[in-house]
């Protein structure tokens, strides 16, 4: 800051404290969103582990059960679903997916994508990746209705052969300081590798089926897609306000650093120039 007058070094101080009143108040709003957001994921937990357990009996009494949700075919197209948000200023949130998915996918050419959140959207456009859907405004409030229409778009990818396989990346929440990204292979299903559910949890023992294992797959896969994307984009939702609230917090705690040191540094011009004035005027006595 060297060269900086005392009148710069003011509007310098005024700047910075303007910014960090807007950072303060987004860390406070981020703060309250993020109390909904958790509560909204931990309601969720119950109804996709309930959901996911039930395909998975139907698996453990049933081992060979051929349907086309379940059945692996050779892989010519993967299709990821991507979840980021749709505004910025949250650290590293929307990168870390992003990279996930990069990282697994084998060829650009065979690979295509749906984004939720401008910042995927924008990410994978700019790159030039083949888009299946783009779905924004939904990021921080996601419900069940935009969870079944992001279902109902990744099934009839899947049944008309448009896509062998269907991952989905979020961003799990596991504390205000830590979130991880993650991905979970969502068709063809399989009873490994979707995701846990609970290790205490015992199958249950069925004596027959009625409807058959092939007809109940027919109506409870689609179920547990469609609550497992609604549990990603919750658990996404908690994560981005808990990432734009550390972020924001350390931005303000920024701009306190540098408050403190541009006061510091007018402080010393002051007193430089007041020093100088002194000198001045003993200065001109002496030569009177």
């Amino acid at each position: 800051m060297a060269g900086m007058g005392m009148l710069d070094i003011k509007r310098r101080i005024k700047s910075v404290n303007n910014t960090k009143q807007i950072t303060k108040a987004m860390e406070l709003v981020s703060s309250s969103k993020l109390k909904r957001a958790r509560e909204r994921a931990e309601t969720i937990k119950p109804y996709f582990y309930t959901v996911k357990e039930t395909v998975q009996d139907i698996f453990s009494n049933d081992t060979n059960i051929d349907h086309r949700y379940v059945t692996p075919r050779a892989v010519k197209k993967s299709v990821y679903i991507v979840i980021t948000s749709d505004r910025g200023l949250c650290g590293g949130y929307n990168i870390n997916p992003i990279k996930l998915g990069i990282a697994h996918m084998q060829d650009k050419k065979n690979v295509s994508v749906i984004t939720i959140g401008n910042k995927a959207r924008d990410y994978f456009r700019n790159r030039k990746y083949e888009m299946d859907g783009e779905f924004t405004g939904i990021s921080e409030k996601p419900t069940y209705q935009d969870a079944k229409k992001i279902s109902s778009l990744a099934l009839k990818l899947y049944e008309k052969k448009m896509a062998d396989e269907v991952y989905i990346i979020y961003t799990q929440f596991v504390s205000t300081l830590t979130q991880n990204p993650q991905m979970i292979k969502l068709l063809p299903f399989t009873s490994e590798g979707n995701g846990k559910v609970d290790e205490s949890h015992k199958p249950f023992e069925y004596i027959s089926y009625e409807p058959s294992p092939e007809a109940l797959l027919d109506y409870i896969i689609p179920k547990y897609i469609e609550s497992t994307i609604y549990g990603a984009m919750a658990e996404s939702a908690a994560s981005e306000q808990a990432a734009r609230r550390v972020a924001m917090e350390s931005a303000t705690d920024n701009a306190e650093e540098m408050i403190d040191n541009l006061t510091l540094n007018y402080n010393r011009a002051r007193q430089a120039a007041i020093t100088q004035e002194i000198a001045e005027i003993v200065g001109g006595a002496e030569a009177l």
